[in-house]
């Protein structure tokens, strides 16, 4: 089955053929982009992908036996959930009606998942949205440094009012020293 016999596949479930189409790129993009982001997907009863590192290695070419480095690179994994494997060996049977038994998917977790995938969608869709976010992002960004630039102007102008309030207190002292000192030698000298 491919792409377009899915999409017929679910299109009378769905409501149509455009709609179908929709679901099933909006399925496998949320998919890709979690999968990419070092996420891991889990459909509870069908199975889970995830982003798998695979180290640096040597292999042997096939045709002239010769070593090979091949270098370390990511790959997607999907490992099957036990209600598909089931169903797959054939210890379970498929129920009539077209509808697979799966597992649902506990209460709440639906509604966070629902409202990423709405998230992700919008900003998916909408080119002008991108832009907008960029911006939102830049200007908490500019706001961010805006406020440490405060903190750090709020922590310099303590530091300068405790310098100017020692200086202010060290040189009377020096002063009153001065003036005292030059009192005694003018007293000496008459």
């Amino acid at each position: 089955m491919n792409k377009a016999q899915l999409v017929e596949a679910i299109a009378d479930k769905v409501g149509g053929r455009q709609s179908a189409a929709e679901a099933v790129d909006a399925v496998l993009d949320a998919i890709v982009r979690a999968v990419v982001a070092g996420e891991r997907v889990s459909v509870t009863g069908f199975g889970s992908f995830e982003k798998v590192e695979r180290p640096a290695r040597y292999a042997r070419n096939p045709q002239t036996g010769e070593r090979v480095r091949v270098k370390k690179t990511s790959v997607p994994r999907f490992r099957a959930g036990q209600g598909f494997k089931d169903l797959v060996s054939g210890s379970k049977k498929l129920p009539r009606g077209g509808e697979v038994a799966v597992k649902k998917a506990p209460k709440g977790s639906l509604q966070v998942a629902a409202k990423k995938a709405a998230a992700k969608k919008a900003t998916a869709k909408k080119a002008p949205a991108k832009k907008t976010t960029a911006k939102k992002a830049a200007a908490k960004k500019a706001q961010a440094k805006a406020a440490a630039k405060k903190a750090a102007a709020k922590k310099t102008t303590a530091k300068k009012a405790t310098a100017k309030a020692a200086a202010k207190k060290a040189p009377a002292r020096k002063t009153s020293a001065r003036k005292t000192t030059t009192k005694k030698t003018t007293a000496r000298k008459r």
